[in-house]
C-alpha cells in the first residue's frame, strides 16, 4: 500500500528526531499545520512543499509518495 503524504512526513520527521514544533518552526509554518499535515486533515501548498523538500533534502514526488 502506497504511503500517504502525512504518513511520509511523519516518517522523515521522525527520522531526524524533530517535534512537530521544531520542523514547523524550519519551514516557517505553525505546529499546528504540520499536525492536519500528518494527520491528512490538510494538503501543504506548494510553498510548503517546496519548503519541506528542501528541509529533507528529498523531492516532492518523494514526499507525496509517488517515489518510494
Amino acid at each position: 500500500m502506497k504511503a500517504s503524504f502525512g504518513e511520509i512526513l511523519k516518517e522523515l520527521r521522525m527520522e531526524k528526531g524533530l517535534g512537530q514544533e521544531q520542523l514547523a518552526k524550519a519551514i516557517a509554518v505553525s505546529k499546528g499545520i504540520i499536525s492536519l499535515w500528518e494527520n491528512g486533515l490538510r494538503e501543504p501548498t506548494m510553498t510548503s512543499l517546496i519548503a519541506l523538500a528542501d528541509y529533507f533534502n528529498v523531492s516532492i514526488d518523494f514526499l507525496v509518495g509517488r517515489a518510494i
